[in-house]
């Protein structure tokens, strides 16, 4: 099992096939999506990644978030969040996690929050069919009808679907398969529709449903800082 990352979400667009058949592709970017630090059994009692994005300005973070963040090495993150992994599959503390961790073909579960569409009634919410539109229907025709019994059950059960606030709900969505990936500018394009509106932080993992491809990368696909990645080599002596 690899690590998830979190991405921003731009919007959507299409690209065209060879054959010229256009498919619709979310845009996901990752914006400096590091690893800020590691959950171990000795520590925790659980191993996994906790990963941050995007940058935050230093006055808006605590005290204790910044000494965080500076015992990482990482500028200090708008959004944090922990993917489980093995213990084997951990990836280095302050390696940034790039756009081709995902491979073009891949299926891949995104997750997130839905858009707000504040208080709906029965027919938007939950697509109830409503009431007849000719007889015997009298400026009604979009309730919802009867939600319980007379005197038995004499109540309205809990969990009955009514009217209320819609959207605004964690959601994930299975199965959507990456299109293309730019490495450059951190984009990863994803098949379809995605939970949330523009801007939304949104978590990918690869999907529970779907065998990997053999050619991803493992633990993952990332870049370490130019001090960690190269350490300077000494100058040659001369001798006088």
């Amino acid at each position: 099992m690899r690590s998830g990352v979190i991405a921003q979400k731009v919007g959507m667009t299409r690209i065209f096939t060879d054959a010229g058949e256009h498919v619709p592709v979310t845009v996901l970017k990752l914006d400096g999506c590091q690893v800020v630090a590691h959950r171990t059994k000795e520590q925790n009692g659980y191993t996994a990644l906790q990963l941050g994005i995007g940058r935050a300005k230093v006055k808006n973070v605590s005290k204790a978030e910044r000494t965080r963040f500076a015992v990482a090495k990482v500028e200090p993150k708008m959004k944090l969040a922990e993917f489980r992994v093995p213990e084997d599959n951990l990836i280095p503390v302050g390696a940034e996690i790039t756009a081709d961790h995902f491979v073009v073909g891949q299926y891949v579960d995104v997750t997130g929050t839905t858009i707000g569409k504040g208080f709906a009634g029965g027919m938007k919410r939950w697509n109830f069919g409503g009431l007849r539109a000719t007889h015997g229907v009298s400026v009604s025709h979009r309730s919802i009808g009867s939600t319980g019994g007379r005197q038995d059950p004499g109540k309205t059960f809990k969990n009955k679907k009514m009217p209320g606030h819609l959207g605004v709900e964690r959601v994930t969505t299975m199965n959507l398969r990456v299109v293309q990936t730019d490495v450059e500018r951190g984009l990863v394009l994803v098949e379809g529709s995605v939970p949330g509106h523009a801007g939304n932080y949104i978590f990918i993992r690869d999907a529970v449903k779907k065998a990997l491809p053999k050619d991803v990368p493992v633990p993952g696909k990332f870049r370490l800082a130019a001090s960690e990645a190269a350490p300077a080599e000494e100058p040659a002596k001369t001798e006088a």
